[in-house]
């Protein structure tokens, strides 16, 4: 059995140890650790061939079996990867607000690591490498918790991250492991207030409101994304038609996808028939608002249907696609606040001030104008990597990146002062 409390004083330890490493370490750690996972590429691959035996064995979809695969060509991407963050600016021991009181006090902030994250995650063993690469640059340690279906591929690469870590003089306990599936180690992990300083689940709605309701240290939530796009009277169709298409199908199982879009009803006639025939030669299917389905004609495709009580309020996943007309900027503003999860939202218009009212109105981590909801990631945003994207208001919204790893102290040199 996994002994959490024992587990918990090393990350502590270890965390102590990290804050007097170097940016060079750090950065030698990653470009090792990018060459180690290519020199026990044979080894890692067979570990997850164990995982991909035992999904098939118990039936996941193709879908869910993709997430877990490691291929010669994802473990060279993911090393690429490594080199990407290594390249990032660190941001450990940034000075900042920088003053000099009246009393002669020179008072400043300095950034500094969170401490000890817990991540709870499922499938994609990628996320073992992007997390471990994440928290060493930023100076963090972090408790991994995987899911079962990646047990074994989890295992061969922490095995090689804590070896490149002591390669390098860094505590190999900096990314540690909890190498069981039971459950009850998620439980234990979110009562260890004294140790852990950080929650960051990643998976579905249940795993995020199991944390949240369970845990007695900080959660960073998100990560379910029911994403709009509202398809403004002004808005250049052609263009429209080309953004919808990447944000529903260049990758629909993420939760950037988009779920719904808003149709301004001034141009629904013109455009709805015209979204159903770009989209359904890729398979897209439909769940429409009475106004969208009597313009585009009921029982005409049988991938168009009348959308269901709870249709707007599913992340789809999948190839599937909610459609509603709107009659105002308002309404579509109104719409998004009702169903939204906070997560990516966007405006298709050419008039400036309706951009400015969305941006100003819409409460999401990210908001956009004339885009694809796609780039809520933190490699297209320029963090590199990312641990989590939050859709939570305090500390972090959006891909969590280095920055988003650390907080800072307050440093006060004074000269003998007292207080009087």
């Amino acid at each position: 059995m996994v002994d959490l409390l024992a587990l918990g004083k090393k990350a502590k330890l270890a965390a102590r140890r990290l804050a007097l490493s170097s940016t060079q370490q750090k950065n030698d750690f990653l470009h090792l650790l990018a060459k180690n996972l290519e020199i026990q590429q044979e080894r890692i691959i067979a570990a997850n061939g164990l995982d991909i035996s035992a999904a098939h064995a118990v039936g996941l979809s193709e879908a869910m079996i993709d997430r877990l695969l490691l291929t010669p060509e994802r473990l060279a991407a993911i090393a690429r990867d490594l080199s990407r963050v290594a390249d990032l600016v660190d941001p450990i021991g940034e000075i900042f607000d920088n003053v000099s009181l009246a009393n002669g006090l020179k008072v400043y902030k300095q950034r500094v690591p969170v401490g000890v994250l817990a991540v709870i995650y499922e499938s994609r063993p990628n996320v073992t490498v992007d997390i471990s690469a994440l928290a060493v640059k930023s100076g963090n340690v972090v408790i991994l918790r995987g899911g079962s279906e990646t047990i074994h591929s989890n295992g061969e690469l922490v095995k090689v991250i804590q070896t490149t870590l002591e390669m390098v003089k860094l505590p190999s306990d900096a990314v540690l492991f909890i190498n069981e599936p039971d459950r009850q180690h998620v439980l234990g992990l979110l009562k260890m207030h004294e140790t852990i300083d950080l929650v960051i689940p990643r998976g579905g709605a249940s795993l995020h409101r199991f944390c949240k309701e369970n845990s007695l240290i900080p959660v960073i939530v998100g990560g379910i994304g029911i994403c709009h796009l509202f398809v403004d009277e002004s808005a250049d169709l052609e263009k429209a038609l080309k953004i919808i298409h990447n944000a529903k199908t260049q990758r629909p199982s993420v939760c950037n996808a988009l779920d719904t879009v808003l149709v301004h009803t001034r141009i629904s006639h013109a455009f709805i028939p015209t979204l159903v025939d770009w989209l359904k030669k890729d398979g897209v299917s439909f769940r429409m608002d009475g106004p969208a389905l009597q313009i585009y004609g009921e029982n005409v495709n049988p991938s168009v249907t009348l959308a269901g009580e709870k249709d707007f309020d599913t992340e789809w996943l999948s190839l599937v696609l909610g459609v509603k007309v709107v009659d105002t900027i308002d309404e579509a503003i109104e719409h998004i606040a009702e169903h939204s999860t906070g997560h990516s939202d966007g405006i298709l218009t050419n008039q400036l001030d309706a951009a400015e009212k969305f941006t100003a109105l819409v409460d999401s981590a990210a908001v956009y104008v004339n885009a694809s909801t796609r780039f809520t990631d933190g490699g297209q945003l320029g963090l590199g990597a990312e641990v989590a994207i939050s859709t939570q208001r305090l500390h972090a919204r959006g891909p969590m990146g280095l920055r988003e790893l650390t907080t800072y102290k307050w440093v006060i040199h004074g000269q003998g002062h007292i207080r009087p």
